[in-house]
């Protein structure tokens, strides 16, 4: 196989693999667990995806789960003073739209800016 063509097949995967990340991340907003896979594939396929466009949608998604996770616990702790309710909306209403956001540009055949926030 050619290398372009092997670079083609190795970029398919990893779209393929972001997807079913993105997926597995947005089932988690009904669900709960199934961001736990997700999070474990982009650990473990990280280093297959390295070099690639791709990469910028794993690093996305792994800071979506940190951080979402970080802020659903201060919002569990916050429940006490009434605060945590409305945070915890809206910690879950941003991993929507990260996720979505994501999504559209794996669609689009295009990068996401990891290194931002939001």
């Amino acid at each position: 196989m050619e290398p372009a063509a092997a670079e083609d097949v190795r970029v398919a995967d990893a779209k393929r693999l972001a997807t079913i990340c993105y997926a597995l991340y947005a089932a988690s907003c009904l669900v709960g667990v199934t961001a736990i896979a997700a999070i474990i594939v982009n650990y473990l396929k990280r280093d297959d995806v390295a070099g690639t466009w791709v990469a910028s949608h794993f690093e996305w998604q792994i800071k979506t789960f940190w951080y979402g996770l970080a802020g659903a616990v201060v919002s569990w702790v916050l429940m006490f003073v009434l605060i945590g309710f409305p945070l915890l909306l809206a910690v879950g209403v941003w991993v929507i739209y990260r996720i979505v956001k994501g999504w559209l540009a794996l669609a689009d055949g295009k990068p996401v800016d990891a290194s931002r926030l939001v």
